[in-house]
């Protein structure tokens, strides 16, 4: 049988550490470990919003390490036998490994953050300021009793890892709602299967220029309906081996009717397209893209210079030019 949710020993305003001494509920070390409470509860709410899995499986390892957290500052002298797990150096570095690899797929911060571009990233804001808030707890706690340093130092990192993960969930949240916006425009595209040369001039205007602010150069190719190439631009300083890549990834999107992403994913052992050739013409990875007009395909676009995050961000700049010209 489960017992009471409610024991009533906390009736007279007070509460049980573990180990077995009692303290008012306003003593700070029941402020910290109830804060760090509040900022899990927090982040189970960002969890149930985000639709990236990566960050999904992040936070719920967090989670597991604010509990952990939140025993051990619930400990008096007498409870500290029972901490199992306590953080560590090896949890500090891995947080600074994750806001590191994310932080290079956004790239530099170059503006302040105003907090509502989705749900998700709002809640993860808000985590991220309860975190703090922890933090400033914490470091009055220090200041009268004895706190291990990778106590504070986990959560100083913590907060900057949220950071890092509501900028992702923004970026992820922006790059799928600019694809539903295409689809949806090109479902109304009434046009016969020649591809507008205007439109392929601007689109490759927008991917030069989103590349320029990235210091990536590349190189844009379209193709039509029949996999015939109808411009190819490419930018000074760009490898000679991406105007091959750029104009294959533009003929796969197109023959395929998949971006190539999604083709790299249909390739795997035990997938459909397995066995498919990554050479000559057909190429499986991220960058290349197909054109819709209502149900039918006609044409596609490719892009190649940069790391595979780079081209199919590069890529999506240009396909927002398609979506706002039809």
């Amino acid at each position: 049988m489960m017992a009471n949710i409610y024991t009533k020993t906390g009736d007279t305003g007070q509460t049980g550490l573990l180990g077995g001494s009692r303290v008012w509920k306003d003593n700070l070390r029941v402020d910290c470990y109830g804060t760090l409470d509040e900022a899990n509860a927090m982040m189970g709410v960002a969890y149930s919003l985000c639709k990236n899995e990566e960050i999904q499986i992040i936070l719920k390892d967090v989670q597991k390490k604010l509990f952990a957290l939140g025993a051990e500052i619930a400990c008096d002298e007498q409870g500290e036998k029972y901490i199992k797990e306590k953080i560590g150096k090896e949890d500090i570095e891995n947080c600074e490994r994750i806001i590191d690899a994310y932080t290079e797929k956004t790239g530099p911060l170059k503006e302040f953050i105003i907090p509502g571009k989705t749900t998700a990233s709002a809640t993860l804001h808000v985590a991220r300021t309860i975190i703090r808030r922890a933090e400033r707890n914490i470091i009055k706690l220090l200041k009268k009793e004895e706190i291990r340093e990778d106590i504070f130092k986990y959560v100083n990192r913590l907060s900057d890892l949220l950071f890092a993960l509501a900028r992702v969930e923004e970026n992820s949240e922006w790059i799928q709602e600019v694809k539903n916006r295409v689809m949806e425009k090109l479902k109304n595209y009434e046009k016969n299967n020649r591809i507008d040369l205007c439109i392929a001039k601007k689109m490759a205007e927008a991917a030069e220029a989103k590349a320029l602010s990235m210091g990536v150069p590349i190189v844009f190719s379209m193709v039509d309906e029949g996999g015939n190439l109808v411009l190819l631009h490419r930018m000074k300083e760009s490898l000679l081996v991406s105007i091959d890549l750029s104009i294959n990834k533009a003929y796969t999107a197109n023959s395929i009717k998949l971006p190539t992403h999604e083709i790299g994913k249909l390739a795997q052992p035990g997938q459909p397209l397995y066995g498919i050739q990554n050479g000559d013409k057909m190429v499986i990875f991220g960058g290349g893209y197909p054109l819709r007009c209502g149900r039918r395909i006609i044409g596609g676009i490719g892009v190649s210079g940069g790391s595979v995050d780079e081209d199919m961000m590069i890529a999506f700049h240009a396909l927002r030019v398609f979506e706002m010209e039809k």
